[in-house]
């Protein structure tokens, strides 16, 4: 579980980007996910300045993550307040010196290092995590500064260059992933408080629907089918709740009345 502390902790730290779309939907990943510190590495200020402008389409209710995403002229200042610093990279052709962990083991780190415990105030350290532009990615020296590297698994088609995927995208898989086991403040999913099937539910529906077998015929052209511990075993999954059951056993009835003759009830 990511505590709302632990959450406030994470920058994530955009380097070179230079589409303001991007920017604005990195903005709404952080959103989506409950983080908050967003900071771009660039020494000029337009795509910041442009998406806060465009924000009523790229970041959807997001605006307030735009608002106070600070831009830094370069990615040593973004980082001077970080501890432990993840980059991500697509690899490609390029020529690394440090190992690089799938994103799904490179998590548990990324989280042990926003398990130190830390004095809870607005300097404590932080952990960046480092998205490049979207050309060229992060250069070598900017994972230098890194304590880890990760990457996205991607598929990898022959006769293919080497896939990656947008930044916006990038952002929300990797904090999805960090927050794959719940967090402080995730919506509740709807409980669904139907009563659950009993026994005897289950027996009548599968009495009545050996029956249907029967006047249809079924049971004849395909007795292996129609035994009844198979039948009962059928039911298991038809019948859930007892709403499932008392529905299944309406529409059987119906079949009954049909192969009757007689008109619907």
């Amino acid at each position: 579980m990511l505590s709302a502390a632990a959450r406030s902790r994470v920058a994530v730290v955009l380097v070179g980007a230079r589409n303001p779309a991007n920017i604005g939907a990195t903005a709404r990943a952080l959103h989506d996910f409950g983080f908050s510190d967003l900071r771009i590495a660039n020494d000029f200020a337009p795509p910041l300045e442009a998406a806060q402008l465009e924000a009523t389409t790229s970041a959807v209710s997001a605006r307030h993550i735009l608002a106070s995403a600070r831009r830094f002229d370069t990615l040593l200042e973004a980082i001077a307040d970080c501890t432990f610093i993840a980059g991500t990279t697509a690899i490609g052709e390029r020529e690394l010196t440090q190992p690089v962990f799938p994103l799904q083991q490179a998590a548990p780190l990324i989280l042990a290092a926003l398990s130190t415990p830390v004095e809870e105030t607005e300097s404590s350290p932080r952990v960046g995590l480092l998205f490049g532009s979207e050309k060229t990615g992060l250069t070598n020296d900017h994972l230098s500064h890194c304590s880890l590297l990760t990457t996205i698994p991607l598929f990898s088609p022959e006769h293919e260059r080497h896939l990656s995927m947008n930044l916006g995208q990038s952002v929300a898989v990797c904090l999805y992933e960090l927050t794959r086991a719940g967090f402080e403040g995730a919506r509740d999913l709807p409980a669904m408080h139907e009563a659950p099937a009993t026994e005897q539910d289950r027996e009548r529906l599968t009495a009545l629907l050996l029956e249907v077998m029967q006047s249809t015929e079924y049971t004849r052209r395909y007795p292996h089918n129609a035994a009844p511990p198979f039948v009962r075993r059928l039911v298991q999954q038809l019948g859930r709740s007892h709403r499932e059951c008392m529905t299944w056993m309406g529409i059987l009835r119906q079949i009954l009345f049909r192969a009757a003759g007689e008109p619907p009830q």
